[in-house]
């Protein structure tokens, strides 16, 4: 018998089996409780048992009535994707009417069990709280299966220190220098691109006989996650997205698909594979995959390309710079390739060249900084040098690009053996604002990107791009990151997220309030030339005047819109960050059961959060576009404004309208696989908030300042 208490090691287990990636099957016999704690006044209780995983509870027993060697001999399975997170077992006495007292909990190791056999185990109850009392123990009869998944995560530290989860993952993980094989594995040789159209036929997992889906897929370390749909068996999630194909990982895409629950964990609807390496290259497959586990199927659309524009370089060997290289790249996106593999816009080259000054991370006073490059989802590092506050990388890298809107992020962290890395200092630069092959130091800034940090950043950045490519790609769904951190309830957030809404709003009322004092006659002068210019316009307005409306409001701001320096002082002034400590600790005591029943209210708190951004940012963005924050998208919006005006001015009305209707209702007839989009909240997507604005500014600091001073004159 496996006896698993909480000051107990769980190195007695037989045969420790080493956690994977794929599917399993846990079955679990809740059988009974021996000499449970006493919470009545009666010298009883009526015990229950709560069963949680990944903070979610996943099942509840029945109530057993006043005893304490309860016998319930309950049967549970559920499927569980990874052995790493233990599965959580509390005891509750349940109170009619009142809050449910705690009787002790205990923790499951799914790691440390013997797969493919029933293993009886006994789990002593504690009380984090008072770790010396005794609260008896519980009885189980478990059994682990692999669902035969042919994916295995590669365990080795040089693969997991290229995830992003690895911030959160891996804690015992440890990290060598950049040798050749190291910077092959970082290097892809293809691009998996997949449209992930609808679902057919689930099977309900909800009692309204429904599901919430959603489709999680993995390909050796890379993970994305669709949007849920709710309430639907047949749901269009209509999304694209980019996998990359290494070397050292399989060709085996793993999919599986999830029923979305609230406070519990989701339910497993089903699973299935793709052998990419049955895929001719360079063609687009239209795949409907069944469901292995249960009835339905997936809808995709698979294309492989090569990628051949990734690399990693020391100096000595670096593209651009050999003359006979760039004049070919040059040519690749000439204009006269504009409309040839419209996904290919360009290339960006990134020569880290050194730090200077950093943040000392380490007890002996020194730091082992590394480089971390991020464009989209393209990421790629430099390797470790030890024992240095002024590390010399030389490294040159190369992306491709696929959206001139995208910002490179430069992230540095010291390495750290025996625990994950610590944050030294970032950058984000947008590729649009970068000046080709100039050297030039970056002053490091905070997890935030709010103010500045230790330490400068040397880089020599360099962009060739197709410009007839860029402006299209403009107007088409920007790609997403597929990693993203959860969105966490900060009051302070939402404060500064409804601040900003708040002065969108203002601007449209001041409008509004300087229409009415026309009206009102408050200053003579002005309501003449309003009511002068009023009856002009309305007896000689054409539609085509509108788009000209806004053509000259740009023009002029082009010409007299006061200095962007001047703006971007005031955007500091609006803004007020404070430093936030996002760490919590756990607690295993019942308050955290109480905050479990919160799960519901944070979720409409982030809702409203996320709207009040979402809300603040349509309104800057617009204000961005004719304040010509970004050049080149003012330009392109003016080019746009110029053809509405032209084809308003030749073309009746009625024919414009007539040709949109016909476009939007022989759309679906057309391409039935078309990932529906507008054009005009695209081309706003890229246009940057003011918070972006502020983010992707490069700091100004006096070298000699210290970094405590710079940070003061940064937040005053």
């Amino acid at each position: 018998m496996l006896d698993m208490g909480a000051s107990c090691s769980l190195g007695v287990a037989s045969k420790r089996t080493v956690p994977h990636s794929g599917m399993y099957k846990l079955e679990l016999e809740l059988k009974r409780g021996h000499n449970l704690a006493v919470r009545d006044r009666g010298g009883s209780s009526d015990p229950y048992v709560k069963f949680k995983l990944g903070g979610k509870e996943v099942f509840r027993s029945k109530i057993i009535h006043k005893n304490l060697n309860p016998v319930w001999d309950e049967k549970m399975t559920l499927i569980v994707d990874s052995l790493s997170e233990p599965l959580y077992v509390k005891v509750f006495d349940y109170d009619f009417g009142l809050q449910d007292d705690f009787m002790g909990s205990a923790f499951l190791y799914l790691e440390s069990l013997e797969q493919q056999r029933t293993i009886p185990v006994t789990l002593v109850l504690k009380d984090p709280q008072c770790p010396d009392e005794d609260l008896g123990m519980l009885e189980l009869a478990v059994t682990l299966t692999p669902k035969d998944s042919p994916l295995e995560e590669r365990q080795d530290s040089t693969t997991m220190l290229l995830r992003r989860s690895w911030k959160r993952s891996t804690k015992q993980q440890q990290s060598v220098r950049l040798s050749d094989l190291h910077r092959k594995s970082q290097l892809w040789r293809g691009i998996v691109s997949i449209a992930l159209i609808e679902g057919r036929n689930l099977t309900p997992m909800d009692p309204n006989g429904l599901s919430d889906p959603y489709v999680k897929f993995r390909l050796g370390p890379q993970k994305y996650k669709s949007k849920t749909v709710p309430k639907t068996l047949s749901p269009q999630w209509r999304e694209q997205f980019d996998l990359h194909l290494y070397e050292e990982t399989g060709e085996v895409l793993e999919i599986t698909v999830w029923d979305k629950d609230t406070g519990r964990r989701d339910d497993f609807i089903g699973r299935c594979h793709l052998d990419l390496s049955t895929l001719a290259k360079e063609h687009t497959h239209h795949l409907e995959l069944p469901l292995e586990d249960w009835r339905g199927f997936v809808v995709l659309l698979v294309t492989l390309t090569a990628s051949a524009a990734v690399s990693i370089a020391d100096l000595s060997v670096t593209p651009l710079d050999d003359p006979q290289e760039r004049r070919e790249i040059l040519k690749q996106y000439g204009m006269r390739k504009s409309f040839s593999n419209m996904r290919d816009v360009g290339i960006v080259q990134v020569k880290v060249l050194r730090a200077e000054g950093l943040m000392a991370a380490d007890v002996t006073g020194k730091s082992d900084p590394f480089c971390v490059l991020e464009l989209n989802n393209d990421r790629l590092q430099t390797h470790t040098v030890y024992k240095n506050l002024n590390p010399e990388w030389n490294k040159v890298f190369t992306f491709n690009v696929k959206d001139i809107h995208s910002v490179l992020e430069v992230t540095v962290f010291d390495e750290d053996r025996d625990r994950s890395a610590d944050f030294l200092g970032k950058i984000a630069i947008p590729l649009l604002k970068i000046r080709n092959a100039e050297q030039k130091a970056y002053l490091l800034k905070n997890k935030e990107l709010t103010g500045p940090t230790k330490g400068f950043i040397f880089l020599e950045i360099e962009v060739i791009y197709n410009t007839v490519k860029a402006a299209m790609r403009t107007i088409v769904p920007a790609e997403q990151k597929y990693i993203e951190e959860e969105p966490k309830v900060s009051k302070q957030l939402l404060q500064q997220n409804f601040n900003r809404a708040k002065r969108c709003i203002m601007v449209l009322i001041s409008f509004g309030t300087f229409i009415n004092s026309c009206f009102e006659w408050e200053s003579a002068q002005r309501s003449i030339i309003s009511f002068v210019l009023f009856v002009v316009v309305v007896w000689n307005f054409e539609l085509y005047m509108l788009p000209l409306a806004l053509l000259l409001l740009l023009v002029w701001n082009y010409f007299f819109c006061s200095s962007r320096e001047a703006a971007e002082v005031s955007m500091d002034a609006t803004f007020e960050w404070e430093d936030e400590d996002e760490e919590k600790e756990d607690k295993d005591s019942e308050h955290k059961g109480f905050m479990d029943k919160l799960y519901a209210i944070q979720d409409v708190f982030i809702s409203v959060q996320n709207g009040l951004d979402e809300v603040a940012s349509f309104g800057e963005r617009v204000k961005n576009t004719f304040n010509w924050t970004v050049p080149f998208l003012s330009w392109l919006a003016i080019t746009a404004l110029c053809l509405a005006t032209f084809l308003l001015y030749l073309i009746p009305l009625r024919y414009l309208v007539l040709a949109w209707g016909v476009n939007k209702f022989t759309k679906k007839l057309r391409d039935p696989y078309m990932i529906d989009n507008n054009e005009l909240l695209d081309f706003l997507s890229r246009v940057p908030s003011d918070v972006q604005v502020m983010q992707y500014r490069e700091l100004k600091a006096d070298p000699g300042q210290s970094p405590n001073k710079r940070r003061r004159t940064n937040l005053s």
